[in-house]
């Protein structure tokens, strides 16, 4: 039975991955910082939850037995980390460079990395973005991603690591937190039904690729499954490949909940890429992997998981 360890097990894409595993009849140990609540009762001879701070992790012991380890751990956003670069590097670069030496002393073992698909890139030259386009970023959070990135392929070619990235678009769903000021969908989502103004910066004219959390678990699981030799790529795009303004995510909003919502618009911020769409042929290509949901298709979706209470995406349930 396949071993996988999900650092950031607590957290919005680690419990949907999580689950998603458990139920493919993996035993999986999610690991983080924060408590969790059970996720489904009856797969709990599959899924544990363990505390876990990656600073201080005694790496030898936590990899004992683990098969494929799924990093979406990072402690930082955007903004946080322009505020706080130091801690960034420490908190997330050094952490991750601890766990890939530990790979190496054991010299077995697969790393799926969860990077930034929409600020590694930086002001783009072309769209939608491939996986070879340059590597940019604006935004110290997304030199930090840049940063692990480089480790990885470093450890891959140098100690035969079996490293791979994820470069994951926007992700939206139910179960994303909205305390962390991350994840405009979702944000905007629950202000709406809240009766809140929704707060956007700048015009309301910058693109993302939003992608539901359904679809990036399908993929995630894609790349962390797929059988790859040393010399096939092993960074790929997820995403919808469809971009989506601010401004356009409230438009349909309005057209879900047929009512007006309050917008505020407040000043634009230097970090803030303009555009951002990816390619994905890769990921059909190597993967045998598409997204299935539009954008209007995911928010509904998420809209009716968010009125009926559910924790987990009902289409992973």
């Amino acid at each position: 039975m396949t071993v996988d360890l999900i650092l950031g097990g607590s957290g919005f894409i680690g419990r949907h991955v999580g689950l998603a595993l458990a139920r493919r009849g993996h035993r999986v140990r999610l690991a983080g910082r924060a408590p969790i609540s059970p996720i489904d009762e009856r797969l709990t001879e599959h899924l544990t939850y363990e505390r876990l701070d990656l600073c201080t992790a005694d790496w030898d012991r936590v990899l004992e037995g683990v098969d494929v380890v799924h990093h979406y751990a990072w402690s930082s956003i955007p903004e946080t980390a322009n505020n706080d670069p130091l801690s960034d590097l420490q908190t997330n670069v050094r952490s991750t460079l601890l766990l890939l030496e530990s790979m190496r002393r054991r010299g077995t073992g697969r790393l799926v990395f969860t990077s930034s698909g929409g600020t590694i890139y930086g002001r783009v030259k072309s769209l939608p973005v491939v996986e070879e386009h340059p590597l940019e970023p604006i935004s110290l959070y997304g030199a930090a991603k840049v940063a692990v990135e480089q480790y990885l392929g470093v450890y891959r070619y140098a100690h035969g690591i079996d490293c791979r990235i994820a470069r994951l678009s926007n992700p939206f769903g139910i179960g994303q937190s909205v305390e962390r000021n991350q994840g405009a969908v979702t944000i905007f989502m629950h202000r709406a039904l809240h009766d809140e103004p929704i707060r956007i910066y700048g015009d309301g004219e910058i693109v993302r690729d939003y992608i539901h959390i359904s679809d990036a678990v399908t993929g995630l699981l894609a790349v962390s499954s797929a059988q790859l030799g040393p010399d096939a790529p092993f960074v790929y795009n997820l995403a919808s490949g469809c971009g989506t303004s601010l401004n356009g995510i409230v438009a349909a909003l309005v057209s879900c909940l047929d009512r007006e919502i309050a917008v505020e618009y407040l000043p634009g911020r230097q970090y803030d890429v303009p555009i951002s769409v990816l390619n994905v042929s890769r990921a059909r290509r190597e993967l045998n992997w598409s997204p299935q949901l539009s954008f209007s298709d995911g928010l509904q979706l998420a809209l009716n998981d968010y009125q009926s209470g559910a924790r987990i995406v009902s289409t992973l349930q």
